[in-house]
């Protein structure tokens, strides 16, 4: 049986971008967008308020959420992290304490070297640039992080504004490392290089045994979203080279 399209129509023909006090704010046919829990959807940079509002102008006979990730990710900064900074911080320090680099497997050789190649260099950058030698650590057994990195990761956290804040967030929660989500907004890796990096292990699995088709449509749909955490940074002026 053919299963209807659950997507909404489209329901404008105009989209436009309008400076306002504060921001800029995303029209359809001249009326304000407003985000799920009606509050203006409304950008701090005018390049941010143009890339969501290409999102809409690429909708065709319906809108399809899936296809809007920085639609999506502005929607929860303005919900939910706007006024809440404090708790984002937390919840990113939370993964920094179990950082995904600190825990590196004990064999094969071949997984291993791996790690190293492409963890030692972010892991070494925390060290030196911003003063936080992490501790690692073979296998899965928690260790301890010294107060004095995690001190110096939130005090770079406390920089970022709400916006900024939820894209780290986002970046995080992906890669399980919020030193690769700091490395990508402090210009010291590329997205591309961090996403390989946060899956040393799932690609070298790929390596021996293959992947299935449900788990690289999710790994597609993760890519996505990370990359457009990383484009909202870009756009909002917050990352480096």
């Amino acid at each position: 049986m053919h299963q209807a399209d659950q997507r909404p129509k489209r329901f404008y023909e105009t989209v436009s971008v309008e400076r306002e006090k504060g921001g800029y704010a995303l029209r359809l046919d001249g009326k304000p967008v407003r985000t799920p829990l009606k509050k203006p959807l409304a950008l701090p940079t005018r390049a941010l308020a143009e890339a969501v509002a290409e999102e809409w102008r690429a909708q065709g006979e319906r809108i399809d959420p899936e296809t809007m990730p920085l639609t999506k990710l502005a929607n929860s900064v303005i919900d939910g992290a706007h006024g809440n900074e404090e708790a984002v911080i937390d919840d990113i320090m939370a993964h920094a304490a179990s950082d995904l680099l600190c825990y590196r497997a004990d064999g094969p050789q071949g997984l291993v070297a791996a790690q190293q190649a492409q963890w030692d260099r972010v892991f070494d950058w925390a060290k030196d640039a911003l003063d936080a030698p992490f501790t690692l650590s073979e296998g899965v057994v928690h260790v301890t992080q010294p107060q004095a990195a995690l001190d110096r990761i939130k005090e770079r956290l406390l920089g970022f504004d709400a916006f900024s804040l939820a894209a780290l967030h986002v970046m995080t929660g992906l890669t399980g490392s919020a030193l690769l989500a700091l490395a990508v907004a402090l210009g010291r890796l590329t997205p591309e290089e961090a996403w390989k990096a946060a899956h040393v292990d799932e690609d070298w699995q790929i390596g021996k045994w293959g992947e299935d088709e449900e788990a690289a449509s999710r790994s597609a749909r993760h890519w996505r979203d990370f990359a457009a955490a990383t484009r909202l940074l870009q756009l909002l002026g917050k990352t480096s080279k």
